[in-house]
């Protein structure tokens, strides 16, 4: 078994506890509870490969980082370590997508060779022409380890599981 871990970084409240506890649990939840410091999930997860006909389990130790702005002191503590990371951006808060960048330094100051994916989370509360907009509007996270960008939703499960397998099969 291959062992990765992954964390989830972005400001408070743009769901990433919601998108962990979707792909690892399949709930959702309305209730926001904050998280404090950091939490960890597991999550095994067959990776296909054509060359093979034995499929490779990885255990994901995903690590749900608070978004707070104390957050920035302890950072590098929690992100040590980390073979790539799930950035969260809350569609509905513009604000959120500006510190993407941020974000992203953050991550690849700790782990250089780090794989990134971008969630813009909660697409269910946007309609698709803003979401276009928004895209073409912010083009600064276009870097070599971002992988791909995501347009999810943690409450219908939109992406979820395709983020997270996407990422998983990027840290081989």
């Amino acid at each position: 078994m291959i062992y990765k871990k992954i964390c989830l970084i972005g400001d408070f409240a743009v769901g990433k506890t919601s998108l962990v506890r979707r792909f690892v649990d399949r709930q959702f939840s309305d209730q926001y509870l904050s998280t404090i410091g950091v939490k960890i999930s597991r999550k095994k997860i067959n990776l296909s490969s054509p060359e093979t006909d034995n499929p490779q389990v990885m255990q994901l130790m995903i690590w749900d980082i608070e978004g707070q702005t104390r957050f920035k002191d302890i950072a590098p503590s929690y992100l040590q370590g980390s073979s790539g990371a799930v950035i969260v951006a809350d569609l509905t808060r513009q604000d959120t997508i500006n510190h993407l960048p941020q974000h992203i330094d953050l991550f690849l100051s700790i782990n250089p060779q780090g794989v990134i994916v971008i969630a813009f989370n909660k697409t269910d509360l946007v309609k698709y022409e803003s979401i276009l907009q928004r895209f073409q509007n912010n083009k600064s996270f276009k870097q070599e380890q971002v992988t791909l960008v995501y347009q999810t939703s943690a409450k219908t499960g939109i992406y979820v599981d395709e983020m997270f397998n996407h990422l998983a099969q990027n840290l081989i």
